[in-house]
């Protein structure tokens, strides 16, 4: 683990060759504490092994834990400095890795999540109801592979890939990226399919469909999920993004892999997208199967 000698070597450091008061001192060692006990529950063994993903994943945390913009940007500039302390020193050797991270706006508050049981308990129903059967396919689509609610209504029939488990979608900007599906989602979406051929107008290329037999609206999808969620006692207003975040914040507090987790989102407004478009699919895959609730191994479902 980290150890907090070179905490107490940069607090020295500050109080002796930068004169700063005890008070602003005994801040700096705060904010710190709370970055050595991130790495310590991550048992990171070095301060080297925190990345830029990581330092990310931190600020995050704090996030989620109640602490609002101001106080995380602090902690990020005493972590920023302490990093580039650690560099003068040559106890790290590459880079600073808190370089670029910056807090959640102030007042930006992020959507509600779902609890996991709450989302099989959502997820549980069975129906041959077509528009019904519909409606499953696409919440358990939003929550296999957290999509937006205009890529899911933008989907047409050959985007779907039932062998390779996949969906390729068009974000924002007109980028397009391949998702993981998850298998509970791929068995929904074929059953689906089965009722789509007598609703979908000749020619129709959507993926999903209205009753009248065209695209489905994005305001349509929006008032069936919150009907849905009613149905389901749920108790609580269900759309898309609520979706869309409960996939996300699932999927990184159970791999801790943000890279990835952006990369199926498609963040391109991170300044580090870039390192994200060149990952490899097979380790979004392995990642994605590991760590999603609703996710089975291909192996899996060839011995069911």
């Amino acid at each position: 683990m980290p150890d907090y000698k070179e905490i107490d070597l940069f607090i020295h450091h500050l109080t002796t060759e930068r004169r700063l008061s005890a008070h602003t001192t005994s801040a700096y060692h705060r904010d710190l504490t709370k970055l050595k006990q991130f790495c310590d529950k991550r048992q990171l063994d070095s301060w080297s092994k925190l990345n830029v993903d990581l330092a990310r994943l931190f600020a995050m945390s704090l996030n989620s834990a109640g602490m609002n913009s101001r106080s995380i940007q602090r902690i990020l500039s005493s972590s920023r400095t302490f990093y580039n302390y650690l560099l003068r020193e040559k106890i790290v050797d590459q880079y600073n890795p808190f370089e670029g991270v910056k807090a959640p706006k102030a007042g930006h508050k992020l959507p509600d999540t779902l609890d996991p049981d709450v989302v099989l308990q959502l997820l549980e129903a069975q129906t041959d109801n077509p528009l019904l059967a519909r409606d499953l396919a696409m919440i358990e689509l939003f929550y296999s592979s957290g999509l937006r609610l205009s890529e899911l209504v933008g989907l047409d029939m050959d985007d779907i890939n039932n062998t390779e488990h996949t969906v390729r979608v068009v974000g924002k900007g007109n980028k397009e990226r391949i998702v993981p599906v998850g298998s509970f989602a791929i068995k929904a979406i074929e059953k689906w399919l089965k009722f789509r051929t007598s609703l979908a107008k000749i020619n129709e290329t959507a993926l999903f469909v209205s009753n009248q037999g065209k695209r489905i609206s994005g305001r349509s999808v929006q008032q069936r999920l919150s009907t849905w969620a009613k149905k389901a006692g749920i108790g609580r207003n269900l759309h898309p993004h609520m979706l869309r975040h409960s996939f996300a914040s699932h999927m990184l507090e159970s791999s801790g892999d943000l890279r990835a987790v952006q990369e199926m989102l498609g963040h391109a407004n991170l300044s580090t997208t870039q390192i994200y478009t060149h990952l490899d699919f097979q380790h979004l895959s392995k990642v994605y199967d590991a760590a999603h609730p609703r996710a089975k191994s291909k192996r899996a479902n060839q011995n069911d």
